[in-house]
């Protein structure tokens, strides 16, 4: 297969060559066409799909912290059950002292546990307000998701639009496109890659029109015209480095 290519390539003359990266060029401007066509769609649900799984993991996270929150809920609800049992059992106790030295220590140990329950019931009334403000956020963060949600349907459904309507069009230029590249040498072709890729239309070909670049519009000197006319070698632009053709080869009567 690549001896067949080599021999293809030695066989094109410079202005075949010529022709061939110009038909190319039209072909992938006809891509570019389609992919302008539509336009930033790609990109927004990219960013809307992206601004989905951001908010899930937001809500996500604000449920785990409701579930912490209520976990420590559950404790201190237990330290206050704990505290009234030894209440209840210091009370018990009171009843049957023998000295004051013995009723005053089980006074204290019963003040701190009503101390015990006081800061349990404050740390329960902080988690329930946390845990308030967390659905608050969420209500919030379900409201935004479904918003994104309906945004990012409508998107898709014209980027899915767009894309059922010219996919077929742009597989057979896609597929124009190969055959050509098969006939160009694959330092020419390297480098009209190059010159398409940084040029800001994508035009890597283009013809002289009224005696300037048809790419950047510099004006071209005369011996140079009357070269790109004889079409014996690949010329490209001083100026903004795109190969250049003559008129008629591109098909165009000025």
């Amino acid at each position: 297969m690549a001896t067949d290519k080599t021999k293809q390539e030695k066989e094109l003359t410079v202005e075949e060559r010529l022709k061939a990266l110009y038909s190319l060029q039209t072909l992938l401007s006809k891509v570019d066409k389609i992919k302008t066509l539509r336009g930033e769609l790609p990109l927004e649900v990219q960013d809307l799909e992206d601004e989905v799984a951001r908010l899930e993991t937001r809500m996500q996270n604000f449920k785990n912290d409701i579930e912490d929150f209520g976990a420590g809920i559950n404790m201190q609800k237990r330290v206050i059950a704990e505290a009234n049992t030894l209440i209840e059992k210091y009370t018990e106790q009171q009843n049957n002292v023998q000295n004051n030295k013995e009723y005053d220590f089980l006074s204290k140990e019963i003040e701190f546990q009503h101390l015990n329950i006081e800061l349990a019931e404050k740390r329960i009334n902080e988690f329930n307000r946390q845990i308030e403000a967390k659905n608050v956020e969420v209500t919030n963060a379900e409201e935004h998701l479904a918003d994104v949600n309906h945004i990012l349907a409508e998107k898709k459904g014209e980027l899915e639009q767009i894309v059922s309507e010219t996919k077929q069009e742009e597989e057979a230029l896609r597929e124009k496109a190969k055959k050509l590249e098969n006939k160009i040498e694959d330092r020419l072709l390297t480098a009209f890659k190059r010159i398409r890729k940084n040029a800001r239309n994508g035009l890597a070909v283009v013809y002289v029109q009224r005696n300037a670049c048809g790419g950047c519009f510099n004006r071209i000197p005369a011996q140079r015209q009357a070269e790109i006319k004889m079409r014996k070698k690949i010329i490209v632009c001083e100026y903004c480095g795109r190969i250049m053709i003559d008129p008629e080869l591109a098909g165009v009567n000025e």
